[in-house]
């Protein structure tokens, strides 16, 4: 038996068993990693470049790649070294820090949806109140409330989770740190503390998913009043790309935290990780892209005068 003054570090969960699988795992995520810095980093330039772009959509859109950017930063490159090295180690200190620096980007992403959700509310359904509720002063509160909201969160879930004794080995059953594998290695009642703070938070995110979609109920039925189907495209149009980045977060976090434990194994809970932590910022940027006339116009710009340098 052991306690968390003795543990020096944790063992991850492997990629893959073998030597070949594992290079092959370190191939895909550097692959996906270069597509998300890539993407995210365009967006993120394009936003800062391009005064036509300084708008509250692309503002908060700016934003929610940076919170993309620093998901796949905080959970990949480990994963990548401990593929390349063939070893599943990662430091005390290291997974503390991991797991504040993921919660506080995906916090805050979700918090940054809920906003942009607001954002489409006001410009579909009060139109003419969009400048005096969405001005830059408003923005940028509301930008500052959703980082400082991301970081309380975390600090809080962090510094509960670490306070924790923990008495059942260094095992997590994951490839990055997570909340619910260190609850697995407590040895008291004291874990139910950290429970409260996730139910707390749960209630939270599930307020702000309701509001979500009331929003969209109310969007959807003011798009359909609008007489001229080319209005009704345009509305939709910007629409379609937040609630498919939302559909996308949402549905792959509730599968993992909400699937049967008779369903769940190693291998499931690793690929559902994947696709909750790593898939949602790496095609977030396509998303907003494709259906974003004004910013595939800017992207084509940038990377044209980007070549001809």
């Amino acid at each position: 038996m052991s306690n968390s003054s003795s543990i020096s570090h944790f063992l991850l969960l492997p990629l893959a068993d073998t030597r070949q699988l594992q290079l092959l795992h370190l191939w895909l995520f550097l692959g996906i990693s270069l597509a998300a810095l890539l993407g995210n980093g365009l967006i993120i330039s394009a936003v800062a470049c391009d005064h036509h772009l300084h708008t509250p959509m692309h503002f908060f859109l700016l934003n929610l790649s940076l919170t993309d950017l620093g998901t796949i930063c905080t959970t990949v490159p480990k994963a990548m070294h401990n593929s390349l090295w063939d070893t599943t180690t990662i430091t005390y200190t290291g997974c503390a820090a991991q797991l504040f620096f993921f919660l506080f980007f995906i916090m805050t992403e979700f918090f940054l949806l809920t906003i942009m959700c607001y954002d489409r509310y006001v410009a579909i359904c009060k139109p003419l109140h969009y400048g005096t509720l969405l001005g830059s002063r408003a923005c940028a509160h509301m930008a500052a409330a959703a980082w400082a909201s991301g970081f309380l969160n975390a600090l809080l879930h962090t510094a509960n989770t670490f306070s924790l004794p923990l008495c059942q080995g260094n095992v997590l059953g994951q490839f990055f740190c997570e909340i619910p594998q260190i609850l697995k290695l407590s040895c008291s009642h004291s874990y139910l503390r950290e429970v409260g703070l996730l139910l707390v938070s749960i209630c939270l995110v599930f307020g702000c998913f309701i509001f979500i979609v009331f929003s969209y109920v109310q969007i959807f039925r003011a798009v359909l009043r609008i007489p001229s189907e080319q209005g009704r495209h345009k509305a939709f149009s910007t629409c379609l790309p937040h609630l498919a980045v939302v559909s996308l977060f949402v549905s792959t976090g509730m599968f993992t935290y909400l699937k049967p434990f008779s369903i769940s194994s190693p291998s499931l809970d690793l690929v559902v990780s994947v696709l909750y932590s790593v898939v949602p910022p790496t095609l977030n940027p396509l998303i907003y892209s494709l259906r974003n006339q004004e910013l595939k116009h800017c992207l084509r710009k940038l990377m044209i005068g980007f070549f001809q340098k």
